[in-house]
């Protein structure tokens, strides 16, 4: 029998599109994107933004480690942390890295050891110690990479791809719905079918409605206000705004975490080091 201390999210790295490390963000956290899951004693992680390196500190000592990896994509921000992931220098270490947006056009695998190529890398995937097994899927699959787990998909609006996931487990779900853009007016009918009734959504929050309409429609990021209209269609009882703007500095993430609390009472802002239970 699972309670709600079996299945936890922890964030450790709420940024969007490039770090922005300083005083001015300190309290939410610089940090691209990365997100701890854990299923019981099963670890599942949600990208490999430059706050995977924090989140692979604290992994060293719990070696031998057996964890999958969710990519929605595999745009910089979203992968830069993976070269400084300790847990992949420990040979005693398992680990399984899905990617559901190439359509057949390439596989993970390649994509990483070319990102991880000289001259932008000096070393390639292969001086990595621990199994490494890579897994490429179609987007809109259910994936099982556990007993009693279930990771649904679902294909977003994104260049060059993207994919959402929906993780159950215990009864309860996490959806990550990260890096897509919406159209104004018309409710993205995967995001809506994926998050319908879930426990918690992280949506890509990026901008606000006004800074999308004046300066970033075609850019591939969605608005806090587009989260709060799906999440209350899908019925969803807890947003979380993630993927926030690098140019969004604490205090203006302070007002749209006040304007979001009005709008829809109970979301939250993702907060690095912030630990949810569905």
């Amino acid at each position: 029998m699972t309670t709600g201390a079996d299945f936890l999210v922890r964030f450790w790295g709420v940024r969007g599109s490039i770090a922005a490390p300083g005083p001015a963000t300190a309290r939410y956290g610089g940090n691209t994107s990365s997100i701890e899951v854990r299923c019981g004693k099963r670890l599942i992680m949600l990208d490999a933004g430059t706050g995977m390196r924090y989140l692979g500190n604290q992994l060293v000592a719990e070696a031998p480690v057996d964890s999958d990896i969710l990519f929605t994509h595999t745009h910089f921000d979203h992968v830069c942390g993976l070269p400084f992931f300790k847990p992949f220098f420990q040979a005693q270490n398992s680990f399984r890295l899905w990617a559901g947006h190439f359509g057949g056009a390439t596989t993970l695998q390649r994509v990483l050891r070319e990102f991880m190529m000289a001259p932008l890398f000096p070393v390639p995937p292969e001086v990595f110690k621990a199994r490494m097994e890579y897994r490429d899927f179609s987007g809109g699959d259910t994936l099982a990479p556990a007993p009693g787990i279930a990771v649904r998909t679902a294909v977003l609006n994104h260049p060059d791809g993207a994919t959402g996931y929906r993780i159950e487990y215990g009864g309860k779900s996490v959806c990550y719905v990260t890096d897509t853009e919406h159209v104004p007016g018309i409710p993205d009918r995967n995001v809506l079918a994926l998050i319908e009734g879930a426990d918690i959504v992280i949506y890509d929050c990026m901008y606000t409605d006004e800074e999308y309409a004046r300066a970033y429609v075609g850019w591939g990021h969605s608005t806090w206000q587009e989260a709060v209209r799906l999440c209350k269609s899908a019925r969803v009882k807890r947003l979380v705004v993630f993927h926030h703007d690098p140019d969004h500095d604490d205090d203006r993430l302070d007002a749209i975490a006040r304007e979001v609390e009005a709008a829809l009472p109970g979301a939250v802002l993702a907060r690095e080091g912030m630990v949810l239970h569905p």
